[in-house]
């Protein structure tokens, strides 16, 4: 079995689409065709259902699908230690960032990195922290920058890089003020979310009790949503703008740590461990300049 037709294999079962995947790795559909038909012939079994346009797994690529992600993943690994003994700084750096770090934390940090090792092909996802966490785990990501959870599975570990402080805000032009913020509606993340669960047991500590009105885990959507005044939000302070005003609380633990989750037993690349350094340097990792 080539790595070659497992990635083409791969690549199509994920898009369900040839010319999507053909897209995905820069090569031709008709080359994407070749490569999954000589694998079926290899193997001696269909792969994929052809309904017109629509790409369906049969049984057996349902059953392949699984190992053939870890053959690849086996050997980009390989690799990846194969640069490390050269001391080289180059390859692929299979990264994720959550929406929120990508926007506003992490592009200097990417510019200063992008100049120090221009041989370096970032392939950097955008991903919900949780979502990223588990492909962490998986091995399909190096590490990702993320909010970070209280607890994490024995595999991972964490590196805390900022204290991100969190505000109670509404809309400056708001009726409600001081406690009577409360007694109105909150647009919040979705509960099985890192940051909401943090909300949650601040506020369950303090006695108060959240009526929700809008849950969505894009804190950009929260922040034009509270501007307008559909109702309050807690957000982090890199996120104030002057459509927001800060109601002062007492509420303890609106804080939230954001950092790396890479894995406890894989060794990082010569790229991944040149990433790693720069942030906890804090090398242009500052946050945008708060507006008020």
């Amino acid at each position: 079995m080539e790595i070659a037709a497992l990635n083409a294999f791969v690549a199509v079962a994920k898009e369900a689409s040839f010319s999507r995947a053909a897209e995905r790795l820069f090569i031709t559909q008709p080359a994407v065709s070749k490569r999954i038909t000589a694998l079926e012939n290899e193997l001696a079994v269909r792969l994929f259902d052809r309904e017109g346009r629509r790409i369906r797994l049969t049984e057996a690529g349902r059953l392949l699908l699984p190992h053939a992600q870890e053959i690849i993943r086996h050997v980009e690994y390989s690799r990846e230690l194969m640069t490390s003994l050269a001391g080289t700084v180059s390859g692929s750096l299979r990264m994720a960032s959550s929406h929120h770090i990508g926007l506003h934390r992490l592009p200097a940090v990417l510019k200063r990195y992008a100049r120090r090792y221009p041989e370096v092909e970032l392939d950097l996802k955008f991903l919900d922290s949780e979502t990223a966490c588990q492909q962490v785990e998986s091995g399909e990501l190096e590490f990702a920058l993320i909010t970070l959870p209280e607890t994490l599975p024995g595999a991972l570990v964490k590196d805390v890089i900022w204290e991100d402080t969190l505000e109670l805000v509404t809309a400056r032009d708001s009726a409600a003020t001081g406690e009577s913020v409360l007694a109105t509606s909150a647009i919040l993340p979705p509960r099985n979310t890192w940051t909401r669960q943090l909300i949650d047991r601040s506020f369950e500590k303090a006695g108060i009790t959240i009526r929700t009105l809008i849950e969505t885990n894009n804190l950009e959507t929260i922040r034009r949503m509270v501007e307008i005044g559909l109702g309050w939000s807690v957000l982090p302070a890199t996120m104030l703008s002057p459509s927001l005003r800060i109601t002062p609380t007492d509420i303890p633990g609106l804080t939230r740590q954001l950092g790396i989750i890479r894995h406890r037993k894989r060794t990082p690349s010569n790229a991944g461990a040149a990433m790693i350094e720069l942030l906890k340097r804090k090398e242009g990792a500052s946050p945008l300049s708060r507006t008020t």
